[in-house]
């Protein structure tokens, strides 16, 4: 088991936990919540030996195999499926051995026994089944890792980390760079998973659905709930409730006994009494009052123009180039029209909300855009945009510079960003801080279109829960691609789905999808057999012409090294005549052919070395 006895942690100046307290068993599920900064990250880092407790105790089994998500992917040529099999130390370690080990009968085969206990032979199956579940397409298993864009190389380290066969599995915030699809799956292997999990999450239902136990991070505190995140908001209900009707009575009681020495304490029938009210209130362990209140007050303002169509897209072509993504998309937005993009990876959900954007320009087609159009646009690359020497104060005056820098102030105080927050430059904010901020800035200016890409990555559920309560009331039209089930059920009225080029209304609910994107996934591995059973007779067909042409060149080889081995003798036997140096000149050119005959003997079989390597790797 895990056992956490009187924990003390200390990050620079900032106390995160202090007699903290924590025991989780075997095969324990448990997610991790709290606000931002509250020290979640710092708790896993502790766990993998990566900080020291100031004080107190942490147990971890010393035999322990504990897999967690690299935060930095080297930039390497290894293939995208070889890197994950790199997450299994064992299966490459055998592996180097039975490729070494090979004078050895015996060695042999205690290798491949341990490598048959350890599942070695349905490795890269289980490694290419994780990739495609992630999202990886089968061109892309055998793609360079440094040819992956950063999010995609986050989920390779994804898949390395689930690769790794563990006893302890620590994730922090693992579905930030996944698309629903992705997470849905993602899902079910967790279910699955035999170890110890500890999940760092944000995403309400992705809780619900994977762990066992809560451990909410609080006050410097850790205190455990048993049950999904549903089960921990009715109980953490259920406990505040209990605790502010003990305040409300303890402040009850010190109020009286307070008016009994206030009145008495002068009167010597009564002194003492009043001096025993008074050692009773200092010895009292008082109780804290109950609060839950949200550090994020922020609303959508209204719209300051509106239109009955806002946008009308007609029989377009979307996409990069020459390549479409989308064909025929017919689609109106209306005001106050509430959209969810739902639709496999990669069938082009962030190149429609680029595109309705103005950041992608149609192929082909009509759109018209009503002329108070004014649209809203969050996405993560967009974070990138951001001004780093410059404060959220500054971000928010060079929109408004007439506004005054106290309605500011107050606007960001909505958004957490209170006192130096918010004149302080934004460089070493944090990713959620900048999503913040960004969020912000799309508020500030009245939007009556609303496009939304993913906006809860990075976000605590605090802040998820603010921004869901503001979608609700928000005027405006509404367009949202995101993984976060909650703020999707919560937020949109209709749901569209993108696949196979098209764009189309979606009459199901999220449970019905995610049936939908199983047999879509099942027909997707139909249609991609028979192009595996294509691609593999092509495989052999060339590894047969290799292997032909090679033996050709072997045979080549051998005779070349037949004929230089024949002069060599003969040139030798030459030498080997003393009469032959009666004639110093044709003995220096005896001598001449044979350094000739060695050399050329030389390389040649090195040749041979290289082409029998070959033929021996082929077979």
């Amino acid at each position: 088991m895990i056992k956490i006895t009187d924990l003390t942690l200390q990050r620079g100046n900032k106390q995160l936990l202090q007699h903290a307290h924590l025991t989780l068993h075997v095969k324990h599920k448990v997610g991790i919540i709290g606000a931002n900064g509250c020290g979640k990250s710092s708790l896993l880092a502790l766990l993998r030996n990566e900080l020291q407790a100031d004080e107190g105790q942490v147990e971890i089994p010393e035999k322990w195999t504990i897999a967690h998500v690299a935060q930095e992917t080297p930039i390497l040529e290894t293939s995208a499926l070889d890197y994950v099999l790199d997450g299994d130390a064992e299966l490459r370690q055998l592996e180097q051995a039975l490729a070494n080990d090979t004078d050895d009968g015996m060695r042999q085969a205690e290798l491949h026994a341990q490598y048959e206990a350890i599942d070695g032979y349905t490795a890269n199956a289980r490694a290419a089944q994780i990739l495609h579940g992630l999202g990886f397409s089968a061109a892309q298993e055998a793609m360079p890792v440094k040819h992956f864009s950063g999010g995609w190389r986050m989920r390779l380290n994804l898949a390395q980390a689930l690769m790794c066969r563990s006893d302890l599995l620590l994730l922090d915030e693992p579905t930030n760079h996944l698309d629903l699809d992705a997470v849905l799956w993602f899902e079910q292997w967790l279910k699955h998973y035999q170890g110890t999990l500890l999940l760092i999450s944000h995403d309400r239902d992705f809780l619900d659905n994977t762990v066992e136990a809560i451990a909410h991070v609080e006050q410097q505190k850790i205190n455990l709930y048993t049950g999904n995140y549903a089960d921990f908001e009715r109980q953490r209900a259920e406990n505040l409730a209990r605790q502010q009707a003990d305040y409300e009575k303890q402040q009850r009681e010190i109020a009286h006994m307070q008016h009994f020495v206030d009145r008495f304490r002068a009167k010597a029938t009564k002194a003492k009494q009043a001096q025993s009210r008074l050692k009773a209130l200092d010895r009292m362990e008082l109780i804290a009052a109950a609060h839950i209140d949200s550090p994020f007050k922020f609303q959508f303002f209204e719209p300051e123009s509106q239109a009955n169509l806002l946008l009308d897209v007609k029989q377009t072509q979307i996409g990069y180039g020459e390549t479409v993504i989308l064909d025929k998309v017919k689609m109106r937005i209306t005001a106050g029209a509430r959209i969810g993009l739902l639709g496999p990876n990669g069938a082009g959900k962030s190149t429609l909300i680029k595109f309705l954007a103005e950041e992608l320009d149609a192929l082909d087609g009509t759109v018209q855009r009503h002329e108070h159009l004014k649209i809203g646009y969050f996405a993560q690359h967009q974070l990138e945009y951001l001004r780093l020497d410059e404060s959220p104060l500054q971000h928010i005056q060079s929109l408004s510079p007439q506004v005054s820098e106290q309605q500011i102030r107050n606007f960001l105080g909505g958004f957490a960003f209170q006192g130096d927050m918010a004149t302080d430059p934004i460089e070493p904010f944090s990713g959620g801080e900048k999503a913040r901020l960004a969020l912000a800035l799309l508020v500030w200016q009245k939007p009556n279109l609303l496009l939304l890409d993913e906006p809860t990555n990075h976000l605590d559920l605090e802040m998820r829960h603010a921004l869901t309560t503001a979608l609700q009331a928000y005027q405006g039209a509404l367009v949202v691609v995101s993984h976060d089930r909650h703020l999707l059920r919560t937020t949109v009225d209709q749901l569209w789905l993108v696949a196979h080029q098209r764009v189309q209304p979606y009459e199901g609910d999220l449970d019905e999808y995610k049936q939908w994107l199983l047999e879509h996934r099942s027909q997707e591995r139909k249609a991609q057999q028979p192009k595996e059973k294509t691609a593999q007779k092509q495989d052999a067909k060339q590894q047969r012409e290799q292997k032909r042409s090679l033996q050709n060149k072997l045979k080549q080889l051998e005779k070349a090294l037949d004929k230089w081995t024949a002069e060599k003798s003969q040139i030798e036997s030459q030498l080997a005549t003393p009469e032959v140096y009666n004639n110093l000149d044709k003995a220096q050119d005896y001598s001449r052919q044979q350094q000739h005959i060695i050399q050329q003997l030389q390389e040649t079989e090195e040749l041979w070395l290289e082409v029998t390597e070959s033929l021996e790797a082929l077979s």
